[in-house]
C-alpha cells in the first residue's frame, strides 16, 4: 500500500508540472497536494510541519501571483483595462481551442496557451481604440507576464518535485 501512495504522490506532482503550462490546471497546488499524499504514505517520507505550511502557503502565493502578473505585465508596458481583459480572454480561449486543434497539430495545439494572451491583448487594446504599435507593446507585456508566472509556477513544482525525492531516497 505504501508504495502505491508513492506512486500516486509522483503522478500527482507530475500533473501539476503539467498544470503549469495549462492555465485551466492549477499546478502548485495539485504539486502540493502530490506532497501531502506522500507525506502521508509512511513514517519515512513525512516532511516537517513547518515545511509543510511553508510549501502550502506558496502554493496559495504563487497561484494567486500567477493570476496577477499577466495583468501588471500588460500594464506596465502600456495596456489598458482593454488588454487586460483580451489577454484574459484570450488565454480562455486558446486554452479551450487550440488543445482541440492539437490533436491534429500535436504538440502545437500548446500554441493557443502562449499565443491566445498576446493576441487578445492586442486585439483587446485595438478595440479599445489603441494604435497597433502601443496595442503589439500591450500584447508583448502579456506574454512576458504569462512567461514570469508559467516559470514561478514550474520553479516551485520541480521544487516540490525534488522534495519528494529527496523524501524517497
Amino acid at each position: 500500500m505504501e508504495w502505491l501512495l508513492i506512486i500516486v504522490a509522483f503522478l500527482v506532482i507530475i500533473a501539476g508540472i503539467g498544470g503549469c503550462v495549462l492555465p485551466v490546471i492549477p499546478g502548485p497546488p495539485i504539486a502540493f497536494i502530490g506532497m501531502l499524499i506522500l507525506h502521508f504514505a509512511g513514517e519515512s517520507y513525512a516532511f516537517s510541519t513547518t515545511a509543510l505550511v511553508i510549501y502550502g502557503l506558496l502554493a496559495i502565493v504563487v497561484t494567486v501571483i500567477d493570476y496577477i502578473v499577466p495583468v501588471w505585465g500588460t500594464k506596465k508596458f502600456g495596456g489598458t483595462k482593454y488588454g487586460t481583459w483580451g489577454s484574459t480572454i484570450g488565454l480562455i480561449v486558446g486554452a479551450i481551442v487550440f488543445p482541440f486543434f492539437g490533436i491534429v497539430l500535436g504538440p502545437f495545439g500548446l500554441l493557443g496557451i502562449i499565443l491566445g494572451p498576446f493576441v487578445g491583448a492586442v486585439l483587446g487594446e485595438q478595440i479599445g481604440g489603441m494604435e497597433l504599435s502601443k496595442a503589439m507593446r500591450a500584447g508583448v507585456g502579456s506574454f512576458v507576464g504569462f512567461l514570469a508566472g508559467t516559470l514561478m509556477k514550474l520553479v516551485y513544482s520541480f521544487i516540490v518535485l525534488f522534495e519528494a525525492i529527496g523524501a524517497v531516497i
